[in-house]
């Protein structure tokens, strides 16, 4: 159930990584409000899955296969969207994860760790690990939003909406590449906001706190579904106690996408965090 409706009659929104469990809600919240929604994801299926569950509700959608870190995929979905949707109003760039390539499995190290746990540290990253997780992030944000947010600024009017992280604001232990692609989007945002204004294009972002997803089920959930030591820590450090849900960024999501509710609104990135960014730990 949508916190509110708007009226998003008409409207050609972009999802990438829609295929994911909280861009998924979002396409289907967007297609609620009465949008055209392409369901971007890089696995065929995983489109179809979202975009046939719009359908089956009564709503609009097209499931695309994408890989954000190709130019000529992105503009291959591009191509069919328009020609099957038409111009692309809002974009959301929310594809995007982790690797264990360019995780390491140590939170701290000492002398002695280096001296016999190298591989396991800071150190034994790889660039290509490295590479791949800014760039799945980062840059796959930026080609997407290169090929998508033209129209949109000869125009004269649109929606970008990046998917952040708390990991932007407060680096997390052991996921250093994710946590330096994610402060990138904040930086990003802010920049790309600035450079478009005149054009009439918005460029905000979404910072969610910590949700429950396929993608960290294992991080977090141990057995019997209890939390894990990281998860805890995380609940811990989070003042509302607990995870967030899915549909709980659906009220950001459609105040941005609003041109109504945040006409004047860009360069922001808004926090969806039960408070995890505001607290200092004591």
């Amino acid at each position: 159930m949508l916190p509110f409706k708007i009226d998003l009659s008409d409207k050609v929104i972009a999802v990438t990584g829609g295929g994911g469990v909280l861009c998924g809600e979002m396409a289907k919240a967007l297609a609620e409000c009465g949008a055209k929604v392409a369901v971007l994801s890089r696995k065929q299926e995983n489109a179809d899955t979202v975009a046939d569950a719009i359908l089956a509700s009564g709503g609009q959608a097209l499931a695309v296969s994408c890989n954000v870190l190709e130019l000529d995929s992105i503009t291959a979905a591009y191509e069919k969207i328009s020609s099957q949707l038409g111009d692309c109003d809002i974009l959301i760039n929310g594809a995007g994860g982790n690797s264990p390539d360019g995780t390491a499995d140590l939170e701290t190290v000492d002398s002695e760790d280096i001296k016999s746990q190298l591989d396991k540290s800071f150190f034994g990253l790889t660039a290509e690990g490295i590479s791949f997780v800014f760039d799945l992030n980062f840059t796959g944000t930026v080609l997407t939003t290169q090929v998508f947010a033209k129209a949109m600024s000869e125009k004269g009017q649109g929606s970008i909406i990046n998917i952040s992280s708390m990991a932007a604001y407060h680096p997390l232990t052991k996921v250093m590449s994710y946590s330096a692609s994610k402060a990138a989007i904040n930086n990003f945002t802010e920049w790309l906001a600035v450079h478009l204004a005149p054009t009439g294009v918005r460029v905000n972002a979404i910072a969610p706190g910590f949700f429950l997803t396929k993608q960290n089920e294992q991080l977090l959930m141990g057995d019997n579904n209890t939390p894990t030591e990281r998860c805890q820590k995380i609940i811990d450090h989070t003042p509302m106690g607990r995870l967030g849900k899915a549909d709980e960024l659906i009220g950001a999501l459609l105040y941005l996408a609003s041109e109504d509710a945040s006409g004047f609104v860009t360069g922001t990135v808004m926090a969806v965090d039960g408070g995890f960014n505001a607290y200092s730990g004591v």
